[in-house]
C-alpha cells in the first residue's frame, strides 16, 4: 500500500531551530512517514524514538554527495538505525554533470554507491531539479545517468515540479523508467507563467496521472516538497496530505 511523507525541507526554518519538535508536529499533521534533509546533529537513538513514539516513519533520506563519496559507512549506519532504506542524493555540482563524460563517471559512482547499500538492503537513489534535461551529445543528463546505472542499484526520485518546470512531462519519465519508482517527489507548481511551488492541487499539474502510473509501477511513497509558501508552512502541508489523501 502506498503512503504519504514529507520532505521536511519543506519546513527547514522550523527544523533548524527544533528539529525533534518539527518531526512530531509532521506526524501529528498525519504523515505515514518523514523524508529527511540533515539530521541536525541528533543521534540516531534519539531520532528513532521519536519517530516510534509519534507513530512515524523514515521514507527516505537526502544526502549530500560528499558524505555518500567520503563517509558512506557512518551513514549507511545511521539510516539503518533510525530504518530508513532509501538513501537519496539530491544533487551534483557542477563538475560531476557538466557534460556526457561527466554523467557517465557520475553513473559508474553511482552504481558503487548503490551496490554498497544494497548489502546492507537499503535503496540508493538519486532525485533531479531542471538541470538534469540538460542536452548532451543529443541526449538529456538525465537520461545518459539512468541508461548507464543498474536500475535495481540507482531508483529514480522523480520530482514532478522540476521536471515540469524545464518544459517536460513528469508521466513520460515514469513510462521511461517504470521500474525505478520506489519513490516519488510531489510537488505543485502553480502556473507555467508562475513556476513557483503551491499546495497539491491547487496548480496545473495532473496528480491524478502521476498517482494512477505510480500505483501501476509500484511507487511506495509519495513525498510532497514544497519550497514556497503563501500560506502558514504548516497548513499549507496538512492542505496538500488532504488532497492526495483524497487521489490515493
Amino acid at each position: 500500500m502506498s503512503k504519504i511523507g514529507l520532505q521536511l525541507y519543506s519546513l527547514k526554518e522550523l527544523a533548524q531551530k527544533d528539529f525533534l519538535g518539527t518531526v512530531e508536529k509532521v506526524a501529528k499533521i498525519g504523515y505515514d512517514g518523514i523524508e529527511f534533509a540533515g539530521f541536525f546533529d541528533v543521534s540516531s537513538k534519539e531520532l528513532k524514538k521519536v519517530l516510534d513514539d509519534n507513530g512515524i516513519s523514515a521514507c527516505g533520506s537526502h544526502t549530500n554527495i560528499n558524505l555518500l563519496i567520503n563517509d558512506l559507512d557512518n551513514v549507511i549506519q545511521y539510516n539503518l538505525e533510525i530504518g530508513n532504506q532509501y538513501i537519496i542524493c539530491p544533487g551534483l555540482p557542477e563538475h560531476m554533470r557538466n557534460s556526457a563524460d561527466a554523467w557517465k563517471k557520475t553513473a559508474e559512482l553511482f552504481n558503487e554507491i548503490g551496490a554498497k547499500c544494497k548489502d546492507h538492503n537499503l535503496q540508493f537513489g538519486y532525485h533531479n531539479h531542471a538541470i538534469e534535461f540538460n542536452m548532451f551529445d543529443g541526449k538529456y543528463g538525465y537520461d545518459i545517468l539512468a541508461e548507464n546505472t543498474v536500475p535495481y542499484l540507482v531508483c529514480l526520485e522523480i520530482d514532478t515540479f522540476w521536471v515540469e518546470y524545464a518544459g517536460l512531462k513528469s508521466v513520460d519519465f515514469m513510462n521511461k523508467y517504470p521500474d525505478r519508482l520506489p519513490l516519488l517527489h510531489i510537488k505543485e507548481m502553480k502556473s507555467l507563467t508562475e513556476k513557483v511551488n503551491t499546495e497539491i492541487g491547487k496548480g496545473v499539474m495532473n496528480f491524478k496521472e502521476i498517482i494512477a502510473l505510480g500505483k501501476k509501477y509500484g511507487t511506495k511513497w509519495y513525498i510532497v516538497e514544497q519550497e514556497y509558501f503563501e500560506i502558514p508552512q504548516l497548513q499549507s502541508i496538512e492542505e496538500s496530505l488532504v488532497y492526495l489523501r483524497g487521489i490515493i
